[in-house]
């Protein structure tokens, strides 16, 4: 089956994948276990005609979207000593360290050390370690985003951070602003440039169209292959 590139779709929160097909019919799915949204669209119908049956299914969307995230929510982590969490890819075990003192993180060779009061809540301890998962993107993305501004050519006006549901980074082109999502601290370092590269190609090109794919294509040739991990959403 002859499959184009893809292009992306963007309403409000909601991020859609669309790939063309050699199929009669238009075919919509979300994901497990993120919520993922992906179209399936024959050659001949155009991404206007996308969008409108995107919007004409949004309720249907949200509703499978908050039905995996509340399934994720059923296993969620607990922040307890021996399990299992993630930096830059790499999986470490986490230790819980009760100390008398201001709460702090410190990455061993192994393992996440996580030191909070006796006592102290899982929602807690759970923002401590959010807390630190951002500190470390504040400080390991400048020095990527200094090396991409010279290669993209474009100038990168302020970064932030937070968590974020459905999208792993967006750009506010007018303000030059790139939002990055907290999470990514867990994923590849590879995931991390590509979505950099992703939000600062819209400094070049707000829409995903032919020509934002071509700068994609210019800049981060394997971009489709790291989406394509980056959104199995493994770790």
């Amino acid at each position: 089956m002859n499959i184009s590139d893809n292009n992306t779709i963007e309403l409000n929160d909601i991020r859609c994948d669309v790939i063309h097909k050699n199929i009669k019919n238009i075919h919509l799915r979300v994901h497990k276990p993120c919520g993922n949204v992906r179209i399936s669209a024959p050659f001949w119908v155009n991404l206007e005609t996308i969008r409108r049956f995107i919007i004409s299914k949004l309720g249907w969307i949200r509703k499978q979207q908050t039905k995996l995230r509340n399934q994720k929510r059923e296993t969620a982590l607990e922040y307890q000593t021996h399990e299992s969490h993630h930096y830059l890819g790499q999986r470490y075990l986490l230790q819980v360290i009760e100390h008398n003192a201001i709460p702090k993180v410190i990455l061993k060779h192994d393992s996440i050390e996580l030191y909070v009061r006796k006592g102290t809540s899982k929602e807690r301890r759970k923002e401590v370690l959010q807390n630190w998962y951002r500190q470390q993107l504040r400080d390991l993305l400048p020095q990527y985003i200094e090396k991409l501004e010279k290669k993209i050519k474009v100038k990168v006006a302020e970064l932030r951070i937070k968590t974020m549901k459905t999208r792993w980074g967006t750009c506010n082109t007018r303000a030059k602003r790139i939002w990055i999502n907290t999470e990514l601290a867990k994923k590849p370092i590879e995931s991390l440039e590509y979505v950099l590269i992703h939000e600062m190609v819209h400094l070049l090109e707000r829409k995903h169209n032919e020509r934002f794919i071509a700068y994609m294509d210019e800049f981060l040739p394997q971009w489709r292959h790291l989406r394509k991990e980056l959104n199995k959403c493994s770790t």
